[in-house]
């Protein structure tokens, strides 16, 4: 067999629902076969049941309904967040030490993956300082969240990664202080008034990986 760092990096879609501890179980498995050079860098497009997930930042008073729905305890970077369906969530499993080892480089490449991707149906995506995740502006002073990064490392190869809105129900945020920012509320594709499915959604994700990650 040839060596797996020298092949594509490898797409994987899963139907329904994936339980967040099932999902997390499998990205350490793969994780770790990509650290020891025994399987290659994976995409995995998933959507989970309504779930609130604690990065290693999160704080409890940002946890406002905490009997709502399960709370995952995660050892990702970054605070709370939500997932649940229809939102495109997309854990990569990618090997930092054949892309640089730089963690900032791979963060602000995951910023742009989305704002590329974003791109294709009009909408302007942007970043600010101190705020990790994807932005758009709204008017008036108005700020709303739609894509959220956070990651974790190990042996260099990263698990985690981002969760794109396309159309969750919003109302499901007001569990949680999302990421600890109470200044800002979350949006999506559907309620910026943008029809797009999840295979749209993962086409243009699809294309906006290959420009930025190859």
């Amino acid at each position: 067999m040839g060596n797996p760092r020298a092949t594509a990096v490898e797409w994987l879609t899963s139907p329904g629902l994936v339980p967040f501890p099932e999902a997390e179980g499998a990205m350490k498995v793969r994780a770790a076969a990509i650290a020891a050079g025994e399987a290659r860098e994976l995409i995995w497009l998933l959507e989970h049941p309504p779930l609130y997930t604690a990065g290693t930042s999160a704080k409890d008073k940002d946890l406002l309904a905490p009997v709502r729905f399960p709370v995952f305890k995660t050892g990702r970077g970054g605070e709370y967040t939500y997932h649940g369906p229809g939102q495109r969530v997309a854990y990569t499993m990618l090997n930092l030490k054949d892309r640089g080892s730089d963690v900032r480089a791979f963060v602000r490449n995951l910023e742009a993956w989305l704002i590329e991707a974003l791109a294709e149906f009009g909408v302007t995506g942007e970043i600010r300082p101190g705020r990790v995740g994807v932005w758009v502006a709204r008017g008036g002073g108005r700020e709303d969240k739609i894509a959220a990064i956070g990651i974790r490392l190990s042996r260099w190869v990263s698990t985690h990664g981002i969760s794109l809105n396309v159309a969750p129900d919003l109302s499901h945020y007001a569990g949680i202080v999302p990421c600890g920012i109470r200044e800002h509320g979350v949006t999506s594709l559907a309620d910026l008034g943008i029809t797009a499915s999840m295979a749209d959604v993962d086409a243009a994700l699809a294309r906006a990986f290959e420009k930025r990650f190859g």
